[in-house]
């Protein structure tokens, strides 16, 4: 809880209790401020509207909090004008009362596209995207390749894809890329082997490495595979396993990026942007298997 000394810079006989509020430089805000807390008080010395009183704190904060909401309703009144005056037609886009609705075939791409959308929320009754008018913008911008993306992500069309490449090298690369994935191994320099106990980034993601058997890499594969390698450089197959959502919650990010160096080696300290990808990927998880515990409970 701040005191304050006296709004006119004069010194008074003790500190009193509350709280300071700053203001954008609107008159609207400032009025209505000044109209919820008749008591506040310009503060020369602490750059801001001062409230005084023991409960001030907790009565700023409901008063932004009613803002904000209010806000809230008035950006999805302008954002639901928008889009009746220019709406997005998809059979992938569905405009309810509340938000907007979306639902597509399941694709790794669309998720992450939705989620840098902001107040986006999954359903997860319904399995589907709600977006509030108030983010029709954001939505617009991305939404040309998250149509795409459905469209790619169709039944049909991932069978026509499929058929395509039948016999052909790009088949066998990708049949080749996913035993190797199936072996859920990676390869780390024999004389700089990160620890057991914490998270660690890789060209794969952020993992947990569990053991080795000692087994020596060879180069052609790393570099088929994971990441460029060198033949003066001698690495190990390690096993590894994804971290859960609360333990990549509590692992620490870098401050920085990882360097050329370690890049090169094959691994890093996870960075913010890292374990973000990493949590959504586990909270995503997380969020299947309760559904389908859920599904399981529901059949019996």
């Amino acid at each position: 809880m701040k005191t304050e000394q006296d709004t006119k810079g004069k010194v008074s006989p003790g500190p009193r209790p509350g709280a300071t509020a700053d203001l954008p430089h609107d008159r609207v805000t400032v009025d209505r401020f000044r109209d919820a807390f008749p008591r506040a008080r310009w503060s020369d010395g602490l750059k801001a509207w001062f409230v005084p009183g023991r409960t001030a704190e907790r009565r700023i904060a409901r008063w932004r909090a009613e803002m904000e909401a209010e806000q809230g309703v008035f950006a999805d009144e302008k954002g639901r004008d928008a889009f009746a005056f220019e709406p997005i037609v998809s059979r992938y886009l569905e405009a309810a009362a509340a938000a907007l609705e979306i639902r597509t075939p399941f694709s790794r791409s669309i998720i992450d596209q939705i989620r840098e959308i902001p107040f986006a929320r999954w359903d997860v009754d319904r399995r589907l995207w709600t977006v509030p008018y108030r983010s029709l913008l954001e939505l617009r911008q991305r939404w040309p390749e998250i149509e795409a993306e459905a469209e790619r992500s169709e039944p049909e069309a991932r069978k026509a894809r499929r058929e395509a490449l039948k016999g052909s090298d790009e088949e066998q690369d990708i049949k080749a890329r996913a035993r190797e994935k199936r072996r859920q191994r990676y390869p780390i320099l024999l004389d700089e082997r990160p620890p057991y106990e914490r998270a660690i980034a890789t060209h794969i993601g952020v993992v947990f490495l569990t053991g080795s058997d000692g087994e020596l890499a060879d180069i052609k594969t790393i570099s088929d595979f994971y990441f460029p390698a060198h033949g003066g450089d001698e690495f190990v197959w390690v096993t590894w396993r994804r971290g859960s959502l609360d333990e990549l919650v509590r692992t620490w990010p870098e401050k920085t990026p990882p360097t050329h160096s370690e890049l090169k080696r094959g691994w890093w300290f996870p960075t913010l942007e890292d374990l973000r990808q990493a949590r959504r990927q586990a909270r995503s998880k997380r969020e299947a298997g309760r559904r389908r515990g859920e599904e399981r409970q529901s059949g019996e």
